[in-house]
């Protein structure tokens, strides 16, 4: 890691949630330092811009199982190509949102790169909440509680296929560590699916340091890597504020810097993203600034 460039992606999408604000938290985590952490970690850094987002013609979604769908595939598709860009130079991409919609597009990107080297990638994804509701099953129809079920092939086609492997990547290689709050219908969608689940409970009984060991040895095994895709709502709001959907009982901030440090000494990570950073719903920007920290402790940095 200590040799490879950091492409920084914004993606300032707030189509998939049901609150505005979240189109800002690329920018905030600029403000908040993220070019001038890196490059004091001796690392290159080079930001390149944000992901465009279609405006849709209505607020009013065309179908409201699945609201601006179309929109949100198409910011997707582009972000993939731009993730793939960036891993065919050599360079790690950080993709920062955005609603976690935005996580397709990343995962596309780094599922297809590697499945042209005829290798498959695992997925590690950190959440308070599920994200696996699909069209069916959905309450709300916001697309930001469907991506974890587009990324192992549940859902909508439109998401389901836009990397070149279909599913990007395989339900046995794929991790959800956090989660404490899920939809009635979404509890079956998991159950079914057979992705390996590490509740918050499971966290409070056994703790970070083990589930991390376990969830990167599922998420490397047979696979080039994993793909860390870390929700701020999985933190408790007390450390995160500026997040749209904040629920209470989430991960402290040093066991959420254990999440990235255990991420970072695998050698086994090769992308990370950030995704519901609301600083309309935050407190002097400091929400940017723990994810920036994160980001940073991902990236290698440690006490000594």
């Amino acid at each position: 890691m200590m040799e490879r460039t950091v492409a920084f992606l914004g993606v300032p999408m707030d189509l998939g949630g049901g609150r505005r604000g979240v189109d800002m938290g690329p920018n905030a985590v600029r403000i908040a330092g993220i070019e001038e952490g890196v490059r004091a970690l001796g690392l290159r850094f080079e930001d390149h811009g944000n992901v465009p987002v279609p405006e849709p013609a209505s607020r009013e979604p065309e179908n409201p199982r699945a609201r601006f769908l179309e929109e949100i595939a198409t910011a997707c598709a582009e972000l993939r190509r731009r993730v793939e860009a960036a891993l065919a130079a050599g360079a790690f991409p950080v993709v920062i949102g955005g609603d976690h919609s935005i996580a397709v597009g990343t995962v596309a990107g780094i599922s297809s790169h590697y499945h042209r080297k005829k290798q498959k990638i695992g997925l590690i994804w950190f959440d308070a909440h599920g994200d696996m509701n699909t069209p069916e099953s959905t309450e709300s129809g916001n697309v930001h509680g469907m991506p974890l079920a587009a990324c192992i092939g549940r859902g909508a086609p439109e998401l389901v296929r836009l990397g070149e492997r279909v599913p990007m990547v395989d339900v046995e290689k794929a991790v959800l560590i956090g989660v404490r709050t899920i939809d009635p219908r979404e509890r079956s969608e998991i159950k079914a699916s057979g992705i390996h689940v590490f509740t918050v409970k499971d966290l409070d009984m056994h703790g970070v340091h083990k589930v991390m060991k376990l969830a990167i040895e599922i998420a490397s095994a047979g696979t080039a890597g994993f793909h860390l895709s870390f929700d701020v709502d999985g933190m408790d709001p007390t450390v995160a504020p500026g997040v749209g959907t904040p629920v209470f009982g989430g991960t402290t901030l040093r066991e959420s810097h254990l999440i990235m440090e255990h991420a970072a000494e695998s050698g086994k990570l090769l992308g990370l993203e950030i995704t519901e950073i609301n600083p309309i719903l935050d407190n002097r920007n400091a929400t940017a600034k723990v994810a920036v920290d994160l980001v940073l402790s991902a990236l290698g940095k440690a006490v000594l």
